[in-house]
């Protein structure tokens, strides 16, 4: 691990190639406990080409003066991304009281809160769901 917050990284090398490349980098906090945002891509080792760009976040402790990572939760795909991104976005509106968020309302015709219904004429892959949970 690393000493300081800007010396983290996603990068991963194994025997002399890059196959986890990291591409850009957001520090969304900082301190004893730091949550970081990367955009990166992996080597896929048969084509020996990069694949499509993915997200991961997460969380550093810092530790005996070493920042240890504790957590991580990777988006699998735009449309996830895209998915997550509209959910937070209805949530927290933009110009919206910073420190309060929206409280999630139902979807016509559904009795959970905050994301709209499912649209039928999607096709949806099942591992790019999102999945909602209640606290009923």
């Amino acid at each position: 691990m690393s000493e300081t917050i800007d010396d983290l990284t996603i990068s991963f090398y194994q025997d002399d190639r890059n196959v986890l490349k990291e591409l850009e980098k957001v520090i969304l906090t900082r301190g004893n406990w730091t949550t970081i945002m990367y955009l990166f891509q992996e080597l896929n080792k048969k084509t020996n080409e990069y694949e499509a760009p993915k997200v991961s976040i997460r969380r550093y402790q810092k530790r005996g003066g070493i920042y240890k990572q504790q957590s991580k939760f990777n988006i699998s795909s735009a449309k996830q991304g895209r998915e997550i991104s509209s959910i937070l976005l209805n949530w927290f509106p933009v110009g919206a009281d910073e420190d309060k968020p929206k409280k999630p309302r139902a979807a016509k015709g559904s009795g959970s809160g905050g994301a709209p219904p499912p649209d039928p004429s999607r096709d949806d892959d099942d591992d790019d769901e999102v999945t909602q949970q209640s606290d009923i």
